[in-house]
């Protein structure tokens, strides 16, 4: 079994990462679990270690097929990319990113609409190894330019932002940071490479939370960061300094998530697009901040640029209190509550972005939702049923 660089994306995820060396005449590679490799002699020892020892046994940190595998199915998808490496979660990878490229006295831009784990880590850690960040609005566009000082080493998009959903002009703010020599990381997980191929749109290093759309079973933490070419070697040596390795189990079903993600992100977005069209209906609703609808923020960005959306988006309950969202929620039948998404079951949370960041309010009580892979009609029926819930306990 061979890709070829022409294939589509959906051709490319049931392909990549699966060469013969690796799947031994199999579908799938299997599982290779290992800490200690053994060798024929000293000097077979000291040979193997010598040079560059990517896609060669040596040390059970340094990787077996299994998670070879994956990492080069990842890379495969993002066009002009050198190459991926795995961690143990979606943060794991953000922080290495950010941790390859950043050293002592530089400062860091950080869109004001990113994931929590991340606006925390720049005010935790990066600040404490004397890394200053400040924030950017995530409409900046072009006009990045101008809060760059001779300290900014690099931005970290995310696009869509977390809770909010805007949409950020990345060709633009690709475009001047190049000029001055600043590196760009982006949180792609929302729309993974088959919706954004950030590599190829001129993004240095792209994140995924593989816990997500990736695995599709919230049943693993897996993250990944994909590197555009210049950028892995450093990537790659801090990794390993930091003793990051995910599990061969996890690449695994990793790998076996990833075959179908790209029928699945159809599934994703035609439902989450029919449900957050109905919402917007609903007079109980002030708006839905969804990228693919003109309510949402950035959406010409999102038209322009995006090859389609995926299934996590958020809705503003007109007038809305906490006691009636929790309601809500509360009465939802096929929504279940809790953190994440990307899996096949739909989810709903609250979501409080004015609690961390400074963002619009956008009129009310925030509710996020991931819309899985059910029947949307029956989920359309639970919503109905708990905006009765809504409106008994706004009395």
């Amino acid at each position: 079994m061979a890709g070829n660089e022409n294939d589509k994306p959906p051709t490319r995820v049931v392909t990549a990462g699966r060469r013969k060396e690796w799947t031994q005449g199999i579908v799938n590679p299997p599982v290779w679990r290992a800490s200690t490799i053994l060798y024929d002699s000293v000097e077979h020892l000291r040979e193997t270690g010598r040079g560059d020892t990517r896609h060669r046994l040596y040390y059970g940190r340094r990787g077996t097929p299994t998670q070879w595998a994956l990492a080069d199915a990842l890379t495969e998808l993002e066009p002009g990319a050198e190459d991926t490496f795995l961690y143990c979660s979606g943060v794991a990878a953000v922080t290495a990113a950010l941790l390859s490229v950043l050293d002592p006295g530089d400062e860091l831009l950080l869109v004001d609409s990113a994931y929590d784990p991340t606006t925390n880590f720049a005010a935790g850690f990066l600040k404490r190894m004397g890394i200053t960040t400040r924030h950017y609005d995530p409409l900046i566009g072009a006009g990045i330019a101008e809060l760059f000082s001779d300290k900014t080493k690099a931005i970290l998009l995310e696009s869509p932002g977390s809770l909010t959903f805007e949409v950020q002009d990345i060709p633009a703010i690709v475009a001047a940071a190049k000029a001055r020599g600043i590196v760009t990381i982006l949180d792609n997980t929302w729309a993974t490479p088959l919706l954004f191929p950030a590599i190829e749109k001129g993004i240095d290093l792209t994140v995924l939370a593989c816990t997500k759309y990736v695995v599709g079973h919230s049943d693993v933490m897996l993250g990944s960061v994909t590197a555009a070419p210049g950028y892995f070697a450093k990537l790659r040596n801090l990794s390993f300094q930091l003793g990051q390795v995910a599990s061969p189990d996890d690449c695994w079903l990793g790998s076996r998530g990833l075959r179908t993600m790209a029928v699945r992100l159809k599934q994703h977005e035609a439902s989450a697009l029919e449900i957050a069209r109905w919402l917007a209906e609903r007079p109980e609703v002030a708006t839905v901040l969804h990228p693919a609808l003109p309510s949402c923020p950035g959406h010409e960005f999102f038209a322009r640029d995006f090859k389609g959306s995926s299934g996590l988006f958020a809705f503003a309950l007109k007038h809305g209190t906490e006691a009636s969202r929790a309601a809500f929620i509360d009465a939802l039948r096929l929504f279940g509550i809790g953190f994440s998404w990307g899996g096949f079951e739909s989810l709903a949370v609250t979501a409080d972005p004015r609690r961390a960041l400074g963002v619009p309010d956008h009129g009310g009580a925030l509710v996020r939702l991931h819309i899985g892979i059910e029947d949307p009609a029956d989920l359309i029926a639970d919503l109905d049923q708990a905006f009765t819930a809504f409106r008994a306990a706004q009395g």
